[in-house]
């Protein structure tokens, strides 16, 4: 154990926690490191190996370099980390992987943000963030692709001032991060705690870094497509706006004024000729998009109930104003003015003695009629489900 451990050790400024599983190649070097680095500044801290399952005799490894090690018996990149977190006893933590990918030599650089206030630092290795990426240390596929897609990505949802979204070397304020309440498990951990720290408005800041090349042997636990689409799939799910409304909006929309152009006849364009089977998929547009905007609106409503999101006062508003109410009423409107709509098709069909119709005339009444019907029950049961949220919520 360090002698920066000396003294009352429920008062260490900083903990250096490192998720571990078979890392004995890298393992001592980066304890040694991380020690250097706590020596150098003069302060109380430690080195906490959150280990999860290694076989290779990692946790001798790290103990005899002067770290304290907690065993995580759940898989997982998330699970050893807040594991870890748990078990911290710093005021702050700096993680980062044991690969020797990071230098835990920047632990002052972080360690000058947090006493200044912020309560997320996170480490950008991007070039565009002022970080440095060493010959070897980042597939290309994740320089060029991965990390800056979705980074960017998680800048437009969240509006996250986050340049780097998933650099594995990041410090925090450890009761701020345990109050959020983390939950994932695998790979996306790394961008739970950065979108969840946004939407409970930490404050947060960012520093350049130098990403060196793997120490290991063998290949790194990331798997990338696998890991990637976790990643995008935690947010999404975590932004109902651009999951379901902004798509449900363009086709709903989309869909509206294709239905429009086309209900007086044919068009025309450039040789093309867009009939009724057109104005079909624009009807099946309709509907998709309506029902879709209805998703986004339970998501949302849901989200910040639970406080996944902060709460929105239009979600409130449309709670508290009678949504059976007006569901219903806007379900009339729509169903009636459908039902008008087919008995004047129906009455055609019978002043043509009930034989043969048409088909493009008959169509464009018949398809405008039954999307009016469909988004009336939509509307109709969709203010019921929203009545069972704020229910819920109020109870």
């Amino acid at each position: 154990m360090s002698d920066n451990l000396a003294g009352n050790l429920n008062h260490l400024e900083i903990t250096v926690l490192m998720p571990c599983l078979n890392e004995a190649e890298t393992l001592k070097t980066c304890v040694n490191e991380a020690l250097q680095a706590i020596n150098a500044c003069g302060i109380n801290g430690e080195v906490l190996i959150a280990d999860n399952g290694s076989t290779d005799g990692s946790q001798q490894i790290a103990r005899d370099a002067g770290a304290r090690v907690v065993d995580i018996p759940e898989p997982g990149y998330g699970n050893a980390l807040m594991g870890g977190i748990n078990a911290a006893r710093g005021t702050y933590v700096l993680m980062g992987d044991a690969d020797q990918s990071y230098d835990f030599g920047e632990l002052p650089v972080f360690l000058e943000k947090l006493r200044e206030g912020n309560q997320l630092v996170m480490g950008c290795r991007l070039p565009k963030g002022g970080g440095t990426i060493e010959p070897g240390a980042m597939p290309w596929k994740h320089r060029w692709i991965g990390n800056p897609v979705l980074s960017s990505l998680g800048q437009i949802f969240f509006k996250a001032p986050v340049t780097d979204f998933h650099c594995g070397l990041r410090a925090f304020d450890r009761e701020a991060i345990i109050a959020l309440n983390l939950v994932c498990t695998g790979m996306e951990f790394a961008s739970e705690m950065v979108v969840r720290s946004v939407v409970a408005q930490l404050t947060i800041d960012e520093v350049p870094i130098t990403l060196r090349p793997d120490g290991r042997s063998r290949a790194p636990h990331l798997r990338s497509w696998h890991d990637g689409w976790r990643h995008l799939r935690f947010m999404l799910l975590f932004s109902p706006k651009w999951l379901f409304w902004y798509p449900g909006l363009a086709l709903f929309i989309g869909g509206l004024l294709g239905m429009i152009t086309l209900l007086p006849g044919p068009l025309n364009l450039g040789g093309i000729s867009f009939d009724t089977n057109t104005l079909l998929v624009c009807a099946t547009a309709i509907i998709i998009g309506a029902q879709t905007l209805f998703f986004a609106v339970f998501t949302k409503a849901y989200a910040t109930q639970v406080k996944l999101l902060r709460p929105d006062r239009r979600i409130e508003k449309i709670l508290s104003s009678h949504p059976v109410e007006m569901g219903i009423g806007v379900g009339i409107i729509l169903f009636t003015g459908g039902f008008v709509y087919m008995l004047i098709a129906f009455l055609k069909w019978k002043s043509l003695g009930f034989g043969a119709l048409s088909y493009p005339d008959s169509l464009r009444i018949v398809i405008p009629s039954v999307t009016a019907i469909a988004l009336g029950i939509q509307s109709l049961f969709s203010g019921f489900a929203l009545a069972i949220l704020h229910l819920a919520h109020k109870d």
